[in-house]
């Protein structure tokens, strides 16, 4: 099959809608496949099931709300509605109790170890989640399609993996201005910093190091290239290749998740998350840091940052194109589907043209702008999520993956480094503001896409069926002779009427 005949296969999908958004817009469903609420067994393998599900979908980004609604709805398909859920950052608490006279608490604890972003796992699980509470399956097989899924490799390999992560970095440089150089030195030191983290993750070395390590080696590589394209007189600027490696490496951290689950109510895992995100920013930050000093050391000066200036239509097609790209290469990176790939391009393409072309015309500030464009990436993804069966955090984090503030973070680094503490202050404000407005952005498009009902989609056939006999109704009306009504007699009435004596009457 070829890949426009799988766009309109997967176009023709309707009637639908998002798990998540089923969850969230209907009670629990009565229980297609009930389980014996007075057997332990059972209770304790449901909430096991449960809690397993919650680590998956926990540590592929999904905020702590979703994720809770996700196991009650596991939990609720098989008659268990008295369950409750406690997530702590990475900790999930399930609790609930056997038996109707005497009644024994259980509780379930699992902790999500490691946080990467795979969607190819999450699209099972939502597939999963489908089929249990359409109650075609058991927990026992729900227990070993579980197993297969965590155990199962990716869809595709490593190296189509490093591919989207290289992709994403020049397509940002390309975003931010870079030319075609940028865009290739981009590609190449991103496929290599994450390839090194890779290597060193299999070595047990912390996370922080490896931030580190990958913010050195996005700026010492590119201060030598500069040095060498200023002596070859090659227009070439450098921020554009720093600042798209930042934003790789920015979108492996939890930033916006973070602030989207305290925007949700979870304020203890959004502190967890903040401060962790922030810890790994500074290693960045550190990294980034260390590279400029080293320029300094070998005698290489790096040029002061400018912020492009390109107002014409030409340049804003370019900067839309490199988005929905970006966008794209970020859910290949993270091992989604073809379908998820395709709607994450569509949803990163429509923020990108409403900034460009709607909103940056307006005069709008571009945090505010950037707002209003990840609340349209919400819409939009939530509503086609609705189609193409894909959870929306996948369309959420895909399309805002080009709008993440990487540059503002290196200008605050440089500026702090060239005695600038005010501009440095500044710009980490405005890469913090940025940071806000996308996960507020995110919540309200996709709370606005579960409270849009998809409209019914029209039929043909059906059409003309109804026109027919709408036609036909007119013309009998028309044709028929109009029949004179009858005249209806005078009802009487339940009062008594007065009748006057005989010798009253006139005569």
């Amino acid at each position: 099959m070829s890949f426009a005949n799988k766009l309109r296969a997967l176009s023709n999908r309707s009637g639908r809608i998002a798990t998540i958004d089923a969850v969230k817009a209907a009670p629990p469903p009565s229980p297609l496949a009930p389980i014996d609420l007075t057997d332990p067994v059972q209770v304790s393998a449901v909430m096991e099931l449960a809690a397993r599900v919650g680590e998956i979908l926990l540590s592929s980004g999904t905020s702590n709300h979703d994720t809770k609604a996700q196991i009650h709805a596991v939990t609720s398909a098989y008659g268990l509605y008295s369950a409750h859920v406690d997530i702590t950052f990475n900790t999930i608490t399930v609790f609930s109790t056997i038996g109707t006279t005497h009644k024994q608490p259980v509780t379930v604890l699992r902790v999500v170890r490691t946080m990467t972003t795979d969607f190819s796992k999450l699209i099972e699980v939502d597939r999963l989640i489908r089929s249990i509470q359409a109650g075609a399956t058991p927990p026992n097989v729900a227990e070993k399609i579980l197993s297969d899924i965590t155990s199962r490799p990716a869809s595709y390999g490593r190296g189509t993996s490093l591919l989207g992560w290289g992709t994403l970095g020049a397509a940002v440089s390309v975003l931010l201005g870079g030319n075609l150089l940028a865009a290739a030195l981009s590609f190449f030191l991103v496929v290599v910093v994450v390839a090194g983290s890779i290597l060193l993750g299999k070595r047990r070395l912390p996370v922080f190091f490896q931030n580190a390590m990958g913010g050195f080696v996005a700026t010492a590589p590119t201060a030598v290239v500069f040095a060498l394209t200023s002596y070859l007189g090659i227009d070439f600027t450098p921020s554009h290749v720093v600042a798209g490696v930042i934003v790789v490496m920015l979108a492996n951290l939890s930033l916006v998740q973070s602030i989207q689950d305290g925007i949700t109510g979870a304020p203890v895992t959004a502190s967890a998350r903040f401060f962790e995100t922030i810890l790994l920013t500074g290693a960045i930050i550190g990294g980034v840091a260390a590279g400029i000093r080293f320029a300094e050391v070998v005698g290489i000066s790096l040029p002061p940052l400018e912020a492009a200036v390109e107002t014409s239509y030409v340049d804003f097609t370019v900067r839309v194109i490199a988005a929905a790209v970006a966008a794209g290469a970020f859910a290949v990176a993270c091992f989604a589907e073809v379908s998820s790939a395709v709607v994450s391009v569509l949803t990163g393409g429509t923020g990108a043209l409403i900034f460009y072309f709607v909103l940056m015309p307006l005069g709008i500030s571009p945090v505010f702008g950037l707002s209003l464009s990840a609340a349209a990436i919400g819409l939009a993804g939530g509503l086609l999520a609705r189609r193409f069966l894909v959870p929306p955090l996948i369309t959420a984090l895909s399309g805002i993956a080009w709008m993440l503030p990487g540059l503002p973070m290196y200008r605050a680094m440089y500026a702090a480094l060239n005695d600038q503490t005010l501009l440095g202050f500044s710009n980490m404000a405005v890469a913090l503001a940025t940071a806000c407005g996308l996960a507020a952005g995110v919540v309200f498009g996709e709370w606005v896409a579960r409270k849009i009902r998809r409209p019914q989609k029209f039929h043909a056939y059906a059409a003309i069926r109804r026109t027919g006999r709408a036609t036909r109704g007119l013309a009998t009306a028309v044709i028929a002779p109009k029949r004179p009504a009858k005249r209806v007699p005078k009802q009487p009435t339940n009062h008594p009427v007065h009748t006057p004596p005989r010798h009253h009457r006139k005569q």
